[in-house]
């Protein structure tokens, strides 16, 4: 099952090392990823593999959020068929 996340929020140091470190502690893989600074502002997409992971859907949108909270960034993740029918032309 692949998820899309994003992370948006003030460019900092760190916020791909520890969105990615907390991916990979719950076995989460980065399938592809999107990243860049606009104005200050940091924006982050990638496609991550949730299929190996040791925790559900549910658990990880609830870790991401506390992890969003102590980077002051928005973190969000939702299915890819979800992603996909939202931004279907």
């Amino acid at each position: 099952m692949n998820a899309i996340i994003t992370v948006v929020g003030t460019d900092q140091v760190g916020i791909i090392a520890k969105v990615s470190g907390w991916l990979s502690v719950h076995d989460i893989n980065i399938v592809d990823i999107s990243q860049t600074v606009l104005s200050g502002n940091f924006v982050m997409m990638m496609m991550a593999d949730l299929s190996k992971s040791d925790i559900p859907i549910e658990d990880i949108r609830k870790g991401l959020d506390t992890l969003g909270n102590e980077l002051d960034v928005a973190i969000n993740i939702m299915h890819e068929r979800v992603f996909g029918a939202m931004h279907r032309i």
